[in-house]
């Protein structure tokens, strides 16, 4: 008999190094990503969200080391250079505002002192109240959002109403007028402690229903979900669902709320500086710098630019970010 035409040959086998690149690859194919593995894997593709959060690094830094930074150049931001304001007009002498080797951003009219320094501590109020007072309104908002959401009925009645009350309320004549009553010294604070506490609990206070909403909405739809109606027909109690079935899921709303609250509460700051009811002279604030330059806008320009600045590249850099955030952490999102 002569041998077929097409003799099946045997396969090789595979060699040790293949089979074990098959087994890496097929647990690449099927290992699995957390959620916050995939939000940071989104934060990471969105530059403008990623540039805005270095800003905010930055910022935070600046505040921190503003004792050592003003040091470092040279400069207080209490001491006045009477020699660089022209005794005519009282603006500084030379171009720009007085900018110059030994004062980067100029000195401020009549005082001359040096805007630098009084820029990066006044970069610590903006930030202290800012994140302090969004600290407030997250426990509040959380607290009595969740607890509205959770338990319904009357108790859902009366948070809803206080939320809708402290939302018609008009926030910066509250403070106005509780500034003109508050006392110069209160719980063993003084002076601009005693202010700078007072902005934080009223911004706190008044801000927390903007992020209660959002937290009893959240919670009166994930309280029908199935795996509360598990841990219910386990037994679980109340405070167990609360916290350990409701609240983490909670998370991701709760911190892209944050985010932009942030710069509100900035806003909020720089404007009560801006009325004269923020931090007392001598302490820095920009707002309080964007309010005496009003009276030399035409003669010294950059003393109003220098704060303005300051304030516009603070809040659009929480505004990214918080942006950024709040794409990462969408479910539904493709970014």
């Amino acid at each position: 008999m002569t041998a077929p035409l097409h003799e099946p040959t045997a396969e090789a086998a595979p060699s040790a190094a293949e089979e074990a690149a098959v087994a890496t690859t097929g647990a690449k194919a099927v290992q699995g990503r957390s959620l916050g593995r995939i939000a940071w894997e989104r934060l990471k593709r969105d530059k403008l969200a990623l540039t805005g959060g270095i800003v905010v690094l930055v910022l935070i830094v600046i505040a921190v080391l503003a004792p050592v930074l003003a040091h470092a150049v040279g400069q207080d931001p209490e001491t006045h250079h009477e020699d660089l304001i022209d005794p005519l007009f009282g603006t500084p002498t030379g171009s720009l505002g007085g900018i110059s080797g030994d004062h980067l951003l100029g000195v401020e009219p009549v005082s001359g002192r040096d805007i630098f320094a009084r820029i990066l501590y006044g970069a610590q109020i903006s930030l202290l109240v800012g994140f302090l007072s969004a600290v407030v309104a997250v426990v509040l908002g959380t607290v009595l959002g969740i607890l509205a959401g959770f338990f319904g009925g009357w108790v859902d009645a009366v948070i809803s109403r206080i939320m809708d009350g402290l939302l018609a309320f008009p926030q910066l004549l509250f403070i106005i007028a509780l500034v003109s009553v508050m006392p110069d010294r209160l719980l063993g604070l003084t002076g601009t402690s005693v202010r700078v506490m007072l902005m934080i609990v009223v911004i706190g206070f008044f801000g927390w229903p903007y992020i209660g909403r959002v937290v009893r909405g959240q919670t009166l739809s994930l309280r029908e979900r199935e795996y509360v109606e598990a841990a219910r027909s386990l037994g679980a109690g109340r405070f167990y669902i609360l916290f350990k079935e409701l609240l983490p899921n909670l998370v991701a709303p709760i911190i892209v709320y944050t985010t932009m609250m942030i710069p509100t509460n900035i806003l909020t700051e720089a404007a009560l500086s801006f009325l004269g009811v923020g931090v007392k002279p001598p302490t820095a604030s920009w707002g309080q710098m964007l309010s005496n330059a009003i009276d030399y806008y035409d003669s010294d320009p950059m003393y109003m630019v220098v704060p303005g600045v300051a304030i516009f590249v603070t809040v659009l850099a929480f505004n990214l970010f918080g942006d950024g955030v709040r794409d990462a952490l969408d479910p539904k999102g493709s970014r």
